[in-house]
């Protein structure tokens, strides 16, 4: 080849390349001119192709000069084909507005509102929405870390989540409010709680991917029920999809605890859930024979691999009319904590406790969660709809807890002296399982031109709990340096086994009325009216037996002696044991077997203005309570039969003013109430783990004035900008505290009281920005609450030299509340290569854990981030994998007093640290799931 032609040839290539020009353009939603993510956009003739990124953006490059065709496609969207005409340079910005190409019912409305299973419709109803709430939307669930609504929860602004005894999120907190001040919803109907003590709703219940999206509540308005100062939980579950749809995953995986040491575990296939109490009467009296052996045989192995698996189907019939849709989920997993727990006292005139013992405990647990739903809908005209939904949650925990405590504070205890000390080695066995089940008829109507709409509900409801055959078994040892004697059964009453359980059944019935005015322009009133009635019926049952093994002869003694039975030398496994009953029939004769009812009526009126600037909601609920209790078995309690009467206005307003299209302020007063739980209010006595319980008949409700203002800013699709404060005013908060008993000042027990007025305020940001591929999601809460209490001092008495106690009104933080808690999530999504990935970190800020009987002896919980990981990678045929991982940097929790007492400088795990004592420490471990998920669409 001649220089001349390489010479033409680079000029014609450079030629080439000069005239090759970008394509940039976005996609939107024709009616609501949000951005669609993920649609298809195709230039024809030239095999190049690309998809719109989180912002509806995409960018073709390489193209040449001269005319041009792209297709822009998209589920359920009509296919748009645009004609344009690429210059050499300052090619313009290519805006595309696509149409639904849903089916046409006429008259017949199949979907009033949009699903929120996505992020783009889930924006959409918050920023519609008449109360403050934030939404987690389906799709954000499904490629998150999660796997349980617990653990959802933290995701949200101004919210943080208490951990069960593995490590998973449990409990809820709102905006610094104790789980306490909350309620749950299920498809806006009120659920009951399985819990044996309270009446919050366990979270971490709820399998996350049976949901279409997470609504949290921050505000209240009349027509919602007005036992929520914190807030509200909603989880609206799967509804019917517009077409025939299947979503199905199946996933696997492993705890990294169990890498490093055995699961240990027992028979549970052979617990009866009934005592021999329930079995044979009050007059039976009971043997080795009625209790099984499976209890107390323990294994230790390592676990199988965790397994996790959901599926939905769902449809349309008969013209659309008919919608069906059905789903399950199913979790068999092995998790578990490493736990040192360090006993304390405050001893004589010390200002801060003094570690007594250690307590090392190793939790394994098998928890099986399982859930279900399924939901009919019938829309007979545009006027009429019913819909009947049923929803049924179940969750097995298998748990065995070993501890060994080591005794600091008797005369053989010596760390200079061989490490000598006292040990008791103590074995739990529990099985827990906890049940919901919700059914609700439900149906919407319209009359006169659709101007009056009643809505009705019929609801049944049953929470149950069930505790059979917790069993613990205690040994005592002498540790002299390293050598451990041989393990023997307590002089008293060893092994205990107890039943516990309660169910909660709800009947109600719901009704709301609305009638629409129009006004001037296109402005129109809704007046709105409506009630509610519930009939809930509680019954709790506690029993338990004391067993113990007879005195066996000493080795070799000519005198009868006797000592209690060795392990290794007169048992080799607890099973081996001949066991008798002290107690044969039970002690099903204590305080907490009762029955309890709570009937509640609620009526309430309000209106809705609304023009094209502004919203105005006010109105007020009445509520009636009549809640009380009947103590079965009275041990001499002044009061076995006890009830509260009481009734409740609950005034509110709210102010929407929209400042454009996409902006607006929100602000809101509602008053709210807190009601006692059962458990609270009956004078109980019961000793559980490491202090006695007592109930509060004298406990009353709390009431709260609260207040709040956001600016709210949704510039695109799945994007916002929220920045608000709250002050709440609460009268009477509930709060359980240590007190000293009236007579017997030495017996310590935890109880609920009343405390003044509270005050707690703050402000929160919750920030979404997509930039094509890349995502963030952010919010920080800040709170500020404050509540006096008495706390008991000691001093030394100048006049007689004898010590005293003395109380002192303190003030603290509220029960729970973290003055700091921040989330930030990292997104990436690459629609055209299907991958999404998501890495998630969450702050709690320090609060208190333990309310102290004396002052300055708070138990806190430090700060603490947990960081989760997920990756979602999609492939043809409608199918994905997916890798979630949980607590990737292995964040404990841990305990500690806000002081140091000179005593405890000389333990050797050095407790002591920046003025602080180290109280407890709970390792939990990461967690991996490998799974494929399949989508038929």
């Amino acid at each position: 080849m001649n220089k001349t032609l390489q010479i033409l040839l680079a000029l014609l290539f450079c030629a080439s390349i000069a005239s090759a020009q970008k394509i940039k353009g976005h996609v939107y939603d024709k009616k609501s001119g949000e951005a669609l993510v993920g649609a298809t956009v195709v230039l024809d003739n030239t095999g190049k192709a690309t998809s719109t990124g989180l912002d509806g953006s995409f960018e073709i490059k390489g193209v040449a000069e001269g005319p041009a065709t792209i297709r822009i496609s998209y589920l359920t969207y009509k296919t748009v084909v645009q004609a344009i005409t690429v210059l050499r340079k300052d090619n313009p910005h290519v805006k595309i507005y696509m149409e639904s190409a849903s089916k046409d019912l006429g008259e017949v409305t199949v979907r009033a509102t949009a699903s929120g299973s996505n992020e783009r419709d889930a924006r959409r109803i918050e920023q519609n929405a008449t109360q403050v709430m934030n939404i987690v939307s389906g799709r954000a669930i499904e490629v998150s870390p999660d796997l349980t609504v617990a653990n959802v929860m933290q995701r949200v602004s101004g919210v943080s989540i208490e951990r069960n005894s593995n490590g998973d999120g449990q409990y809820a907190i709102l905006r610094g409010m104790d789980k306490r001040y909350n309620y749950t919803l299920v498809n806006g109907v009120k659920i009951p709680s399985p819990d044996n003590k309270y009446r919050y709703v366990p979270l971490d219940l709820f399998p996350a991917d049976l949901l279409d999206r997470l609504e949290v509540y921050k505000t209240l308005t009349p027509n919602l029920e007005g036992d929520a100062i914190g807030g509200a939980v909603n989880m609206v579950m799967k509804n019917a999809p517009d077409h025939f749809q299947i979503n199905a995953n199946i996933a696997t995986g492993y705890s990294q605890l169990f890498f490093d040491r055995n699961f240990t575990s027992y028979d549970a296939s052979g617990i009866n859930h009934k005592s021999p109490y329930d079995l044979n009467g009050s007059q039976y009296k009971a043997t080795q024979a009625d209790f099984s052996k499976g209890t107390l045989d323990y294994t230790s192995k390592k676990p199988a691999p965790n397994m996790v698996g959901s599926m939905s189907i769902g449809q349309r019939f008969l013209d659309s009319k008919l919608g069906v849709v059905l789903a399950g989920s199913y979790q068999n997993t092995y998790r578990g904590s490493n736990s040192t727990f360090y006993n304390s006292d405050v001893v004589g005139t010390d200002a801060y406790a003094k570690i007594t013992s250690q307590s090392y405990r190793q939790y394994s647990e098998q928890q099986k969660r399982l859930g279900l739903h399924g939901k009919l809908d019938y829309v007979f005209n545009s006027n009429n709809k019913i819909s009947l939904y049923n929803v049924y949650v179940n969750l097995k925990n298998q748990q065995l807890r070993d501890q060994v405590t080591t005794n600091y504070n008797n005369s053989v205890y010596s760390e200079s002296n061989g490490n000598n000390a006292e040990l008791v080695y103590s074995t739990r066995s529990r099985l827990t399982e906890q049940q919901i089940y919700n059914s609700t008829l439900h149906g919407d109507h319209k009359f006169f031109d659709g101007k009056f709409k009643v809505q009705w509900s019929g609801v049944y409801s049953t929470a149950k709990n069930d505790v059979p055959d917790n069993a613990t078994v205690n040994l005592n040892a002498l540790k002299t340096g390293d050598q451990i004697a041989k393990l023997s059964l307590v002089n008293t009453n060893p092994i205990e086994r107890r039943w516990e359980r309660n169910t909660d059944e709800d009947k109600a019935g719901y009704l709301d009325l609305t009638y629409t005015v129009k006004t001037a322009g296109d402005n129109k009133i809704d007046f709105m009216a409506g009630g509610l009635y519930r009939d809930k019926q509680r019954s709790s049952y506690l029993n338990k037996y004391n067993l113990y093994a007879p005195q066996v002869p000493v080795p070799g003694s000519t005198t009868g002696e006797t000592r209690s039975p060795l392990y290794g030398v007169d048992f080799q496994n607890y099973t081996d044991l001949n066991l008798e009953v002290s107690n044969q029939q039970g002690g099903v004769n204590n305080s907490l077997t009762y029955d309890a009812h709570e009937k509640t009526g609620a009526g309430y009126g309000m209106f809705k203005y609304t023009s094209n600037k502004l919203e105005i909601i006010a109105g007020a609920r009445v509520e009636h309570t009549d809640q009380g209790y009947n103590m079965l078995f009275p041990q001499g309690e002044t009061r076995p039969t006890g009830s509260q009467v009481y009734t409740d206005v609950l005034p509110s307003a709210t102010l929407k003013y929209h400042l454009t299209d996409k902006a607006q302020l929100h602000a809101s007063y509602y008053k709210a109430l807190n009601r006692p739980g059962f458990y609270e209010i009956v004078p109980s006595k019961i000793v559980n783990e490491e202090y006695e319980e007592r109930g509060n008949p004298d406990l009353k409700r709390a009431l709260a004035d609260n207040y709040d203002l956001r600016y709210e800013l949704f510039p695109g699709a799945s994007e916002q900008l929220l920045v608000g404060a709250f002050y709440k005013r609460i009268k009477d908060p509930i709060e359980f505290t240590f007190q000293s008993d009236a007579t017997r000042p030495q017996d310590i027990f935890y109880t609920p009281g009343n405390f003044g007025t509270a005050n707690n305020y703050g402000a929160e940001i919750d920030y979404i920005k997509f930039f094509n591929k890349i995502g963030i999601k952010a919010n920080y809460t800040y709170t500020h609450s404050r509540i006096t209490t008495p706390k008991k001092s000691r001093r030394i008495n100048e006049t007689t030299g004898d010590q005293e106690a003395f109380l002192v009104n303190q003030s603290r933080p509220l029960y729970g509340q973290s003055e700091h808690i921040a989330n930030v999530s990292l997104l990436y999504k690459d629609t055209k290569k299907g991958w999404d990935l998501q890495l998630a970190g969450a702050y709690t800020g320090p609060r208190i854990n333990t309310v102290s009987q004396f002052l300055n002896n708070d138990l806190w919980q430090k700060g603490f981030i947990q960081v989760d990981a997920s990756a979602e990678k999609r492939f043809k045929n409608n199918i994905s994998v997916f890798v979630k991982a949980g607590n990737i940097v292995n964040t404990p929790t841990k305990l500690y007093i806000k002081g140091t007492n000179p005593a405890n400088e000389t333990i050797k795990e050095k407790l002591v640290s920046n003025g602080q004592t180290l109280i407890r420490a709970d390792y939990y471990g990461q967690s991996y799931l490998l799974g494929v998920r399949y989508k038929f669409n």
